[in-house]
C-alpha cells in the first residue's frame, strides 16, 4: 500500500537533507544582509527600514509593502529566510500543527545568519512532523479557515504548496549566495 504522508514529506525532506541544508551551512552574517542591487528589501535594524510598512517585532524588521510594487523588488538572503521562517512555514505551523500564533508584524526577526538558520531548522522540523503526525487520514482534512479560498482543499494540496514553496525560495537563497561568493570573491 503507497503511503501517501510518507511520499509527500519525502518530496520536501530529500531536497532539505541532501541539497538544501548541505548550501546553508556556514552562511556569514555579510552574505545573509548582503544587498546585491540598490533598493533590495532586507531584514534591518528597526529604525533603518527602507520601506513605509516595514514589519517586525524585535530589534530587526523586514521590508515590506502592500501591494508589492512592480517590478517586485529583489530580496535579500535575510530577507527570503524571514519570509520562509514566518510566511510559508511559521503561519502553516500554527494553523495546522499548534505552534504559536506568529505574523510578520510581531516576528522577531534573526540579527544574524546562525540565528536565522536556527529559526528555519526549528520551523523545517514542526512542519515535517506535523505532516507525519496528519497520518493518511488527516491528508485528506480541509485545510479549513486559516487558509482563506484554500478552506475546502484537503491538507494533502497545502503540504505539496508549502513544499513547492520551500524548494523555491531555499533554491534562490543557494542562488544568491553563489553570486555573493562570485561578485565578493572579485573585490
Amino acid at each position: 500500500m503507497t503511503s501517501w504522508n510518507a511520499l509527500l514529506r519525502d518530496q520536501f525532506e530529500w531536497h532539505w537533507e541532501h541539497q538544501l541544508r548541505n548550501r546553508l551551512a556556514g552562511l556569514s552574517d555579510d552574505e545573509y544582509f548582503w544587498e546585491p542591487v540598490e533598493g533590495a528589501w532586507n531584514v534591518r535594524p528597526r529604525g533603518t527600514a527602507t520601506t513605509a510598512m516595514a514589519a517586525g517585532g524585535g530589534d530587526f524588521v523586514i521590508d515590506w509593502v502592500f501591494p508589492e510594487p512592480t517590478p517586485a523588488p529583489l530580496t535579500t538572503i535575510a530577507w527570503r529566510l524571514g519570509h520562509v521562517v514566518v510566511g510559508v512555514l511559521g503561519m502553516r505551523n500554527a494553523a495546522h500543527f499548534g505552534r504559536a500564533p506568529v505574523d510578520y508584524a510581531s516576528f522577531s526577526y534573526a540579527g544574524t545568519a546562525a540565528e536565522a538558520l536556527a529559526q528555519l531548522d526549528r520551523e523545517v522540523a514542526l512542519w515535517l512532523e506535523g505532516i507525519r503526525a496528519l497520518g493518511e487520514d488527516g491528508l485528506d482534512r480541509p485545510c479549513g479557515p486559516a487558509e482563506g479560498p484554500f478552506a475546502e482543499a484537503p491538507l494533502a494540496a497545502l503540504v505539496l504548496h508549502i513544499n513547492r514553496e520551500l524548494i523555491h525560495h531555499l533554491a534562490e537563497v543557494s542562488l544568491l549566495r553563489d553570486l555573493y561568493g562570485h561578485t565578493e570573491s572579485r573585490r
